[in-house]
């Protein structure tokens, strides 16, 4: 049907719908017939089908209904009327990054999307990341979300009336048509959402013949796992498991799935099967149901129906509006509640699909219209309690629920203010938690959480958000309405904080241990969710003085009623000095005692908020409050915590300890601990002064103890000690710590920086580090941005680790060792640094009490405490037990804290005399500590003078001292009522003294140890001159390097010049190999041996990998052929370097037998190892080095360098000479092995008389430049060569071990060439001179593997080597090639080069005995070698290149050279590119085979030990000395072009040869890609420098192989840039018949097998080395705090951090990646291995 025709069809039917009396009936008619024509056919149909066919048959008549036209023409005329939103409304996915700015979101609730943030203001201010966990939307473009900046570029209205404006910009018509279709598809998706099983369809709806044709459809559940559900579906449906896995994966995903269609009667047998199946596994069934065909194919529609209702309400606000309309307005008759409640009361019973669809119609279309979105709140509201229920019963995630909307529409400052008046929403959602919480009441009305259940437990907890987000926002105008409902509100959370006082009571045990445990983390998970509540509510209240005084006064009367039930007894007296004290007795060792106390810490807050506002002065009757009363139970808490302490409950278990710890915790401390401080500052300010401190040693259970009963039980006596402690720790705290807005003048600012001095004065710490320490807001923030670089200073971190910050100095004024949130430890180790910090600085080691902030006029009273005469009696009893000095009767801590409170008490008198006269000042406790008890020598200023003295107080020596000045201080302070400045001046002068007496004294100290040192270094250096004096010829006679002992001496130049000549690596001026013996020391015998070769066997630890780091062709690998004799890898690298074999070691050294005996063990042990595979692979050989852990998989044998010392003989073997030598051998040689039967695959070698001028030699002139016996080598290197050769050739071909391989030789010399290449690589990049910059393991495993690659030929087959050796000599003289021998672009010479001069000798192979070339013979074999493969490089250089350098200079020899060669190469490849000169040419092919050269030095260097020139040390020398250098050594002449002109009459016919190659012209012509010299040096990927930008770009990556919106794990390969779909099932692949993971199939082409990946959500690097190994490791990411965020977990802003992304690349490119790994997994201990294949 054509398109015209489809929608005249459409318009048709839409014309008669609307024409008849009831639309309704006729659409229905009309959906009756077509619904199950496409849905839920017996044939299903694929989903292109089914989309069409829905469209065409089903959408475009409901479109035609709507417009009344042509969808197309009536969208176009709606385009052109209306303006887009303002508000984004972008519902975010699960995992989806989102963002929110700290400086204008109005809560932490409010974020934008990706897109909305990059074009936002906010993008330069605070903002924070973190992934969505699904179900919220953008706030773009709300303006009660954000301060500032409410839209993006994108939203910005240009003025902000698009929110105001109701118009809906439709025709009359147009709405009452959406309206009426709106309607009629409202309710048929209504009805099919809450559709219930034995329903049957309505009339309208019924088909004409009821086919017996019927659905088992199974629904998701989160009893059941993946596995279990599998299982059922195997053995109730019959399907396979990929059947069953597959409609597993689906039923998670969409909520349910058809899982059987047939008659009535089989879909029932399979849902009685799949019940009975389920049941055994879990107690629980799973959900199925059985569903009629046509339902279930309406069903289908409606979840279509839902995305066409969003795409058609985003056409116009309009629709938007009828469809809100529609949604909310209610029945005539009003008895239903309205479509959007039905579906929202019904939300629990629907499955995950229809849930989606819910919710995504409330979001695009209730929640975007200002007015709608009100009568949304109020309907959910009206049926919060109901929707909350059904959540608790349900077992689906929240994100998936209805409930999760309120965060929507409770944080809107104005929604929520409306709520609080109209819906009274605090009482409903309070009154619904404690619906739900009633079942734990006890019968003290009181919560018990004994045996709850936990999952439920957490889900009404969850709740408490609701609450939090009503609150988040304080209103600044108060109406009466909202006053009367927040009150109201008010007392009934009152009436939950009642339930929780005094829940939970525990009571000490005695005699054996408790025997369970009892439950106490609810109690605490319930106090942790109240923590922000409680601190909003009293920010509400302090914003209205009246609200503040009748919530005070409500809370102290539920307080009062709580307090009624605790007294059971009589108040009796207490007397102490004459005072009397009047309470009820109580123990808290003894009696029940309770933690929770949230009634009494709320009032504590509220009159902190009185004091500050001044409203206290408005309270009735301030006397009617009993502070003893109020005081008690706060008390009674920090008692507890004090005996808990002392160690007095340890029969109570951990659970205890653990209340303990958390009620002092940063976590819960602001409204349990400090509250509770706070409720004893308040009793200290109105009780009298020694009454309080009689209540405090009456709780503490020290009354009788400082009245002076003595007990002789030992425990008792360290009981009363630790209570001593405590009790004293207790009265510094009141007294000293005020900084608390209220208590005293200060901000919160100044408590946060209090708070930030504190922690750094225990250690210099991470931002993070801080951020933990420091209670957070409820938006989450802790203040410490806007104090951190005041109070200090940041260092900044290195390659690892993190930055730090220190305090400032000026700030340890501030420092209060006995500061009320340390910890402990924290206590401890404050102390240590600061005391150490003070002797560093050459001060005493006296930490002295801050001066505190004043207190405010009704705390000022506190200080009272100081200098009453109960203080006084306890400070003397506790110094007169010191000055006693009995053992266990004192401990230093209680004279510690003792010394402490006398130093608060004289800061305090002398503070009030500076500031009044003397006759103001009623504080004397100056006076009565050196009165009190003076008569009998034990007042406490006698006390102190005595206790100086004894032995075990050394510690507190510098205290005493300092108070003893103090107590002066103060004496002179009231001898002259008005101290002068000069005064005080002197009264500092005793202590200053001191402190300048051992300062001298430690000057003085370090002043004689430096001239000691200085007499001791004379007297060295006397005795050195003496001794070079005294054998001065023996200095004289010292050889220079490269001569030998015996020789005349010669002078410096003259030595200097032989030192030059000898380094000369090869050819017939060769310097000599290193003569020294090498002796090493086993690492596990700690035996030491000389490296012989007739020794037993030396081995080096090594690890053999794949390797594509140098790769020119990324993500390419080639397939290994299966004849090793075929001209492709390993015989010829091709020049892509597309993958090698890469060998490096550790360096340390064994005895072979040592290692063999390590191995088996290592193989033992970890057999019985957990997870042991994870960390090695036994099945490989691998181990870990014994010494440092690296991970290996062989040992190389050392070698030592062959002496050759023989004579130079004068003859001059030319290169033409030597080619007709060589070739004559390989000609004979073949003979030899076929018996003159000649190979029809080899050419003639009669040709090369031609190229190579008169005289043929014969088959055995080769034997007649110099020939020696071969090296022998013990049995036990030969066997240790086998291994390694076996290792490396096993892992670079990934092929079974096969010693006979031919390839085995090959696979040495490859990876001989590869490490070198590798090796030069690390140093071009690093900027590092050729020699002398490697690691000392670096060096030791270069040699040993060029060595061991040169003893290869020794264990191979002569005949094989031979073979080699000819095929690849054959692509330099392509006359004694074979057919398929490659030519010259598609070869790397330097891996030619390795196999020429290690393989050649074998020519040398006589029959009947073993012969090897004599060092003549090598030497120049390796010349002519060298010079050739040099050459063929010069060409490949030139060959490749297409961009010559435009360099400026005279014209020299080497230009003239290079010139000619180009002339005479454009000849024969008939390619010119004119204006060419021979220096860019000389400059292009000089810098071209510099790498090569490079290599070649190294290996020579390392295969014959002559030591390289001095430039070659160096960075300084330029470029060109460089060159120069390295040609020397190579025994180059330094303008390599003349080796064409040196060698002409042989390469003349090669160069034609040459560049006649079939492969040449093709590259010539661009059909075969070339490879340009120099190679490109691979690194990392390059990455942005915000993190936000690859975010963004994971934002927008769309999985090639799935279309749903599922979360994703968007993962960069940081080889290639490639971004992949990570443990995703979608983009599984298989990879050797095993299913794989899109990281591990990724690495495997573009790494080998290894591969570094950056998950960007996560945000952090994966190293993988095979498909069972990897580990994670910090991204080289950083926050402005110099701190790594793996899993975005703080959300800071993020940078790149160079220096550690350019670690990881040297990670890589010194293929340390499996070591890393290894290392990682053996630090952490595995206990469930990871599938790092499916990553």
């Amino acid at each position: 049907m054509a398109e015209g025709e489809k929608s005249l069809d459409g318009l048709e039917l839409s014309k008669e719908w609307l024409e008849a009396a009831d639309s309704r009936a006729e659409l229905f008619r009309y959906l009756k017939e077509q619904v199950p024509q496409i849905f839920c056919l017996k044939k299903e149909s694929s989903p292109q089908e089914e989309e069409e066919l829905m469209q065409s048959r089903l959408f475009l008549p409901l479109e035609c209904f709507l417009f009344g036209e042509d969808p197309q023409e009536g969208l176009e005329k709606l385009k052109q009327g209306s303006t887009s939103s303002q508000l984004c409304g972008r519902v975010f996915k699960e995992g989806e990054t989102v963002y929110s700015c700290r400086d204008c979101a109005i809560d932490p609730t409010c974020v934008l999307c990706m897109d909305c943030f990059q074009d936002s203001v906010h993008k330069g201010h605070r903002y924070k990341m973190h992934a969505s966990s699904g179900g919220g939307f953008c706030d773009c473009g709300d303006i009660e979300a954000w301060k500032i900046g409410p839209c993006c570029s994108k939203h910005d209205p240009g003025a902000a009336t698009a929110m105001v404006t109701d118009e809906c910009g439709l025709e009359p018509e147009i709405y009452g048509r959406a309206e009426r279709l709106f309607r009629i598809l409202l309710h048929y998706v209504t009805d099919f959402l809450v559709w219930e099983e034995n329903l049957e369809l309505s009339a309208e709806l019924q088909p004409r013949t009821k086919d017996n044709a019927y659905y088992c459809v199974l629904y998701n559940d989160e009893h059941h796992s993946y596995d279990h559900v599998i299982y059922t579906l195997q053995r109730s449906v019959n399907c396979d498991q990929a059947e069953a896995q597959t409609h597993t994966a689906l039923i998670d995903k969409e909520g349910r799935r058809a899982v059987k269609r047939g008659t009535l009667r089989s879909c029932q047998q399979a849902r009685d099967l799949i019940r009975s199946n389920s049941e055994h596994i879990s107690l629980q069934p799973l959900r199925v149901e059985i569903l009629h065909a046509a339902v279930m194919a309406h069903q289908t529609f409606v979840l279509r129906l839902g995305p066409w209702f969003q795409k058609v309400i985003s056409y116009s606000v309009g629709f938007r509006q009828a469809f809100c309309q529609v949604a909310l307005e209610t029945n005539a008759d009003g008895d239903q509640p309205c479509l959007i409640s039905r579906l929202m009361l019904n939300d629990g019973r629907m499955y995950k699909g229809a849930r989606k669809i819910v919710h995504e119609l409330v979001f695009c279309s209730m929640l975007m219209e200002t007015e709608f979105k009100k009568l949304f709140a109020i309907e959910f509201t009206k049926y919060y309690k109901q929707l909350q229920k059904d959540f608790i019963i349900d077992d689906h995630e929240r994100s998936i629920s209805i409930t999760a909307l309120s965060v929507q529409i409770f944080t809107v400052p104005t929604l929520a203010r409306q709520l609080i008046e109209e819906g009274n929403v605090i009482k409903v959602i309070v009154g619904t938690v404690m619906e739900l919480l009633r079942e734990h009441l006890d019968n003290n009305n009181r919560f018990f959480f004994l045996g709850y259940n936990s999952d439920k437990f957490s889900r009404i907890q969850i709740i408490f958000h609701d609450l939090r987000y009503i609150l988040i926002s304080k209103p600044s105008v108060w109406t009466e309405e909202l006053r009367r409902e927040f009150l109201e509100g008010f007392k009934v959370f009152l009436g939950l904080l009642k339930c929780m006082q005094g829940m939970e009571e525990v009571k000490r045990q005695f005699g054996q241990h408790i025997a369970v445990e009892p439950e106490w983390e609810a109690g605490f998970s319930l106090q942790i969710q109240l923590r922000h509540i409680l601190a909003m509510f009293q920010d509400w209240c302090s914003s209205d003085d009246e609200i503040l005084l009748l919530a005070f006064e409500e809370c102290h009367k539920v307080l009062m009623q709580c307090n009624n039930q605790s007294f059971h007894r009589e108040a009796t007296n207490y007397y102490m000095l004459k005072h009397i004290l009047h309470v009820c007795p109580y123990k808290v060792s003894q009696e029940p005692v309770s933690i929770h106390l949230p009634i009494s810490r709320l009032l504590a807050g509220l009159y902190v908020l009185l004091c500050r506002t001044g409203a206290v002065e408005r309270l009735d009757d301030p006397e009617r409050f009993d502070h003893t009363l109020l005081a008690e139970h706060p008390l009674r808490c920090v008692v507890l915590a004090a005996q808990v302490s002392a160690e007095m409950w340890r029969r109570n278990g951990l659970s205890l300890v653990s209340q303990v710890y958390y009620y002092q915790d940063v976590k819960c401390r602001d409204e349990m601990y400090d509250k509770d401080i706070l409720m004893l500052q308040i009793a200290a300010s109105k009780m009298d002064p020694n009454h309080f401190l009689m209540l405090v040693l009456l709780r503490f259970e020290l009354f009788d103890y400082f009245k002076g009963s003595m007990n002789k039980d030992q425990d008792e006596l360290i009981q009363w000690n630790r209570l001593t402690e405590e009790m004293l720790y207790l009265l510094i705290v009141i007294i000293g710590e005020r900084y608390v807005p209220g208590i005293s003048h200060v901000t919160k600012e100044d408590v946060t920086m209090r708070e930030v001095i504190h922690l750094l004065c225990i250690e210099p710490m991470a931002h993070s580090s801080l951020v933990k320490g420091l209670p957070e807001n409820e938006s989450h923030e802790t203040g410490l941005e806007t104090v951190i670089t005041k109070v200090a200073t940041f260092k900044k971190p290195g390659v690892s680790g993190h930055g730090l910050y220190g305090v400032k100095k000026e700030r340890l004024v501030d420092f209060n060792p006995f500061f009320y949130h340390y910890s402990r430890s924290q206590h401890s180790k404050a102390e240590e640094s600061q005391k150490k910090r003070r002797t560093h600085e050459g001060h005493d080691k006296a930490l002295c009490p801050p001066v505190p902030p004043a207190f405010c006029p009704a705390f000022s009273s506190i200080v009272r405490l100081l200098s009453c005469d109960i203080i006084i009696h306890i400070l003397r009893h506790t110094l007169q037990r010191a000055a006693e000095d009995r053992a266990t009767h004192w401990t230093e801590a209680m004279i510690q804290r003792a010394l402490h409170l006398i130093g608060q008490a004289l800061l305090e008198e002398k503070t009030q005399l500076e500031e009044s006269t003397m006759e103001e000042v009623a504080f004397d406790f100056s006076l009565k500590a050196r009165r009190i008890g003076s008569e009998h020598g034990k007042s406490v200023f006698l006390l102190l003078s005595k206790i100086k003295a004894v032995p075990s107080l050394e510690a507190q020596k510098d205290m005493v001292k300092w108070v003893l000045q103090m107590f002066e201080i103060v004496k002179c302070l009231r001898e002259k009522s008005s101290p002068t400045a000069s005064m005080s001046v002197d009264t500092t002068k005793p202590e200053e003294s001191v402190q300048d007496k051992e300062k001298a004294e430690r000057k003085r100290k370090a002043e004689a140890a430096k001239l000691h040192r200085q007499k001791i270094m004379a007297q060295m250096s006397t005795m050195q001159k003496n001794f070079i004096e005294s054998n001065k010829m023996l200095y004289d006679n010292m050889p220079e390097t490269g001569t030998q002992g015996g020789e005349p001496v010669v002078t410096t130049e003259s030595c200097a010049m032989e030192h030059r000549e000898l380094c000369v690596a090869i050819g017939p001026h060769r310097g000599s190999s290193p003569a020294e013996r090498e002796v090493l020391t086993c690492i596990l015998c700690q035996e030491e041996q000389e490296v012989a070769a007739q020794a037993p066997a030396m081995v080096l630890t090594a690890c053999v990998q794949r390797s594509t780091v140098l790769t020119q062709c990324r993500g390419r690998i080639p397939t290994n052929r299966a004849d090793g004799t075929g001209t492709s890898y390993p015989l010829f690298m091709p020049p892509e370097l597309a993958v090698g074999t890469h060998t490096g070691s550790c360096g340390h050294v064994m005895h072979a037998t040592c290692w063999q005996k390590y191995f088996e063990a290592v193989q033992n042990m970890t057999r019985n190892r957990l997870h042991a595979e994870l960390i090695i692979d036994l099945e490989n050989g691998e181990y870990l080095c014994p010494l440092c852990k690296s991970l290996c998989n062989t040992v190389v044998p050392l070698i030592p360098f062959e002496s050759e010392n023989a004579e130079i003989i004068g003859q001059h073997l030319t290169l033409p000479r030597w080619i007709q030598i060589i070739s004559a051998r390989i000609k004979g040689l073949k003979s030899v092995a076929q018996d003159n039967d000649c190979n029809t695959e080899s050419t003639s070698v009669d040709g090369d008389t031609g190229l190579c001028g008169e005289g043929q030699p014969d088959f055995r002139s080769i034997l007649s430049y110099g020939v020696q016996e071969p090296r022998k080598f013990s049995d036990s290197i030969v066997e240790m060569l086998v291994v390694c050769a076996t290792t490396v050739h096993r892992v670079g071909l990934q092929t079974a071990p096969n010693e006979q391989c031919p390839r085995v030789p090959l696979m040495a010399w490859n990876t001989c060439a590869f490490t070198i290449q590798a090796i030069e690589n690390i140093l071009q990049e690093g900027g590092k001179s050729l020699f002398g910059s490697l690691q000392n393991r670096q060096l030791a495993g270069l040699k040993a593997i060029v060595q061991f690659s040169a003893a290869q030929r020794i264990k191979s087959s002569q005949a094989v080597i031979q073979r080699h050796f000819n095929d690849m000599l054959g692509v330099l003289l392509p006359v004694i090639g074979r057919k398929n021998t490659p030519s010259l672009p598609e070869v790397d010479f330097f891996h030619l080069l390795v196999g020429l001069v290690l393989s050649i000798p074998a020519l040398y192979q006589e029959e009947a005995v073993d012969l090897q070339p004599s060092a003549v013979s090598s030497a120049y074999n390796h010349l002519h070698i060298l010079h050739l493969v040099t050459m063929a490089q010069m060409l490949q250089v030139l060959l490749s290149s297409t961009d010559f350098p435009a360099v400026a200079g005279e014209e020299t020899e080497e230009s003239r050279a290079a010139a000619e060669l180009y002339t005479t190469v454009s000849q024969h490849t008939e390619r010119l590119i004119p204006d060419v000169s021979g220096i860019s040419v000389a400059e292009r092919v000089k810098r071209g085979i510099e790498p090569f050269l490079r290599c070649a030095a190294l290996f020579f260097n390392c295969l014959t030990g002559v030591q390289p020139p001095e430039e070659l040390f160096s960075t300084a020398v330029t470029s060109q000395g460089q060159m120069e250098a390295l040609c020397s050594y190579l025994a180059l002449p330094s303008n390599v072009f003349q080796l064409f002109q040196e060698h002409r009459e042989a390469v003349t016919p090669l160069l034609k040869r040459w560049c006649g190659s079939p492969a040449v012209t093709k590259a010539l012509k661009g059909k075969n890609p070339t490879v340009r010299y120099p190679r490109r040096r691979n690194r990392l990927i390059d990455l942005p420098e915000d993190y936000s930008a690859l975010l963004n770009q994971a934002s927008h990556f769309q999985c090639p192989n799935s279309t749903d919106d599922d979360r994703k794990h968007p993962t960069l390969c940081l080889f290639c840039g490639a971004m992949l779909c990570s443990q995703s099932s979608c983009c599984l692949s298989q990879l050797d018949g095993e299913d794989v993971g899109a990281c591990t199939a990724h690495a495997a082409t573009c790494g080998a097998g290894v591969g570094m990946f950056l998950r960007i959500r996560e945000c952090e690097i994966v190293l993988m080395a095979s498909r069972t190994r990897g580990s994670t490791y910090p991204a080289p990411y950083l926050d402005d705090y110099g701190e790594t965020d793996p899993h975005l977990g703080r959300g800071n802003p993020l940078h790149i951090c160079p220096e550690r992304y350019r670690k990881l690349n040297q990670l890589w490119q010194q293929h340390c990646i499996l070591e890393e790994i290894a290392r990682s997994l053996e630090v952490v201990n595995v206990m469930f291995a990871f599938e790092w294949q499916m990553l």
